[in-house]
């Protein structure tokens, strides 16, 4: 607790700004005024755009550098916090550090000063199912914990709430990981395939990013890699402590896996212990069954079988995450809002035994669609298609060999209202409507949390016919 007073303490000596006013920053903005921290706060928008949240902050005694310049002389401060949406090799921000100003994230310091065990998922899927998993797990088994990071919540502004005891468990995003020079306790990557190359140029630098999660380990971490997927795999000899695999298709040296029975099984040394059936995992999908293999991993030890087969039984699965939203007229309609990559939409289609009429588009993030035509092709009777990528996704699908005319029917809509409202009039008894965007939100909404509850709620609002 010394080492997060004196970091207080220090932080009073330097003039602090922050950029942007996301959920992670506003509530450490808080916590630094708190503390007798002088802030000033840079944003692209202006004071109406930030609303009340300007007017309490200025009250507060925050300073503002506002609109198109807000980047400029950044030389005035000594310490930058960036928002995990900010590129951290923005020239601005490689300028300021070249100038010897300090660049940084909530993460990196909550990293520096987290009195407890911390356990990190990284992955281009699958990120947050298994982070919260590993939090079920541990807090079913008495642990208190502490979740945050990408996954919604900033973890800093409560430091000095959290005990030696418990456990922090974060999802860190690319973005993220792009600038950390610490490593977890316990790290996970649960896969690596091409994402967020808009911003990352390269698929090297989205890989290097990844890898910043372990590179940063002692001997006495833990690490847990997926046998199944080739570029997560090929991390193995990078790892500084104990590496544990899991894998759907194989029997790993040490870790979870699927055997043919069903059951997942923990292997350690020819030693095989069944853990849970495949069937008793309430939330739908081959994917949520590596989910499981992947979490089991990470707390392998420190939580009972019995444990893990509660939560397995009982854990009704992530907002957003093949969500279950009604079912009507005999129609089921579920919201995949988090599916913004084909890998993503790949594992939503895979969940269901039957085709499915799919809403999809969205922002382009520049990366290709046609690993997933095959798979759509096969599993998709309708395709509604809207958002900057609509045309993209037709190509690929249309262009790929498993297409006929007309299987799947395309169909494209100008808008989400516009969208529930055609596969309202397509969908009959014993359809399965999804929202499955394979595509990122920002050319319409914020986040996919807010595309996927635009979409719940214009389900929610449909009744029944007469």
């Amino acid at each position: 607790m010394k080492q997060i007073a004196r970091f207080f303490e220090e932080m009073q000596q330097k003039k602090v700004a922050f950029i942007g006013v996301g959920v992670t920053n506003t509530d450490i903005i808080r916590l630094f005024l708190k503390k007798g921290i002088g802030i000033t706060l840079l944003d692209r928008k202006q004071p109406e755009q930030l609303g009340s949240l300007y007017e309490e902050l200025k009250a507060a005694g925050v300073e503002f550098r506002l609109g198109e310049e807000y980047l400029e002389n950044l030389t005035d401060f000594d310490v930058i916090f960036r928002s995990p949406g900010m590129y951290f090799h923005h020239p601005k921000l490689t300028q300021a550090r070249a100038d010897g100003v300090s660049v940084t994230t909530e993460m990196e310091v909550f990293f520096e000063l987290c009195p407890c065990k911390i356990y990190a998922v990284t992955g281009s899927d699958g990120k947050t199912t298994t982070t919260t998993l590993i939090s079920e797990f541990l807090q079913a088994s008495g642990v208190t914990v502490h979740k945050g990071g990408n996954i919604g919540r900033a973890l800093l502004p409560i430091i000095e709430e959290i005990k030696e005891t418990d456990a922090a468990v974060v999802e860190l995003s690319s973005f993220q990981l792009l600038s950390m020079r610490q490593s977890p306790d316990v790290a996970v990557i649960t896969n690596i395939a091409p994402n967020h190359l808009d911003v990352h140029g390269t698929m090297e630098e989205y890989i290097a990013a990844k890898v910043n999660l372990i590179a940063h380990q002692n001997a006495f971490s833990k690490t847990i890699l997926n046998l199944d997927n080739a570029l997560t795999n090929s991390l193995s000899s990078q790892v500084r402590g104990t590496l544990v695999k899991f894998s759907r298709n194989a029997v790993p040296e040490r870790g979870c896996f699927l055997r043919e029975d069903g059951l997942l099984c923990y292997t350690d040394k020819g030693i095989v212990t069944p853990v849970v059936h495949m069937d008793d995992i309430r939330i739908p999908g081959m994917h949520n069954v590596e989910n499981y293999l992947t979490a089991i991993s990470a707390v392998w030890g420190e939580v009972s079988t019995d444990t893990i087969v509660h939560v397995a039984k009982t854990f009704g699965g992530v907002e957003h995450r093949i969500e279950f939203v009604r079912e009507l007229d005999g129609v089921k309609w579920y919201n995949d809002s988090i599916a913004t990559s084909p890998s993503r939409v790949l594992a939503g289609l895979n969940s269901f035994n039957q085709k499915l009429i799919v809403l999809m588009g969205g922002y382009d993030k520049k990366i290709p669609f046609e690993p997933m035509a095959e798979t759509v092709c096969e599993k998709v009777k309708v395709m509604i298609l809207m958002g900057a990528t609509a045309g993209k996704i037709e190509a690929a699908v249309t262009g790929c060999p498993a297409y006929k005319e007309g299987c799947p029917v395309i169909v494209h809509v100008s808008s989400m209202e516009e969208a529930v409202a055609k596969a309202r009039e397509i969908a009959g008894k014993g359809d399965i409507v999804t929202l499955s965007p394979a595509c990122a939100s920002f050319d319409l909404y914020p986040n996919f949390e807010a595309r996927g509850n635009h979409y719940k709620g214009l389900v929610k609002e449909l009744e029944e016919q007469a």
